[in-house]
């Protein structure tokens, strides 16, 4: 079963790596949406898989650092795609939430999104 808690964030943004004289290029704003998604066996005596509240809790400390900031600025955001932004969520927030799975980030107004699943899993040395 998955549960999930969705936030809005405004932030300002430039793409390094966009050619000179690209409107990415320059400095810019959006509208983002985050989904972060945490799997799970609900408790059988609580009936939960987690608290909304400890999720609601851990998803405003990362809205608080993304929102009505310049993206460039954030340690770690260097070059803000939704890739890097997807990531830089997964690595502030899967320590606070077990059984995270899932992370989106999407522009809604321009229609575009990543989904990330976190890094990819590592065999033990045998």
């Amino acid at each position: 079963m998955r549960i999930y808690k969705e936030f809005f964030f405004e932030a300002a943004h430039f793409l390094p790596s966009a050619p000179p004289g690209h409107p990415n290029a320059r400095v810019h704003g959006h509208s983002f949406r985050a989904r972060i998604t945490v799997d799970g066996q609900p408790d059988e005596e609580t009936g939960i898989i987690i608290h909304f509240g400890e999720l609601e809790a851990a998803v405003q400390d990362a809205k608080d650092a993304l929102d009505h900031r310049m993206l460039n600025e954030i340690e770690g955001l260097a070059a803000p795609t939704l890739e890097r932004i997807a990531m830089w969520l997964w690595d502030r927030l899967h320590n606070r939430l077990p059984g995270l799975v899932e992370v989106v980030v999407a522009r809604d107004s321009c229609h575009e999104g990543c989904v990330y699943h976190g890094p990819p899993m590592r065999l033990a040395a045998e």
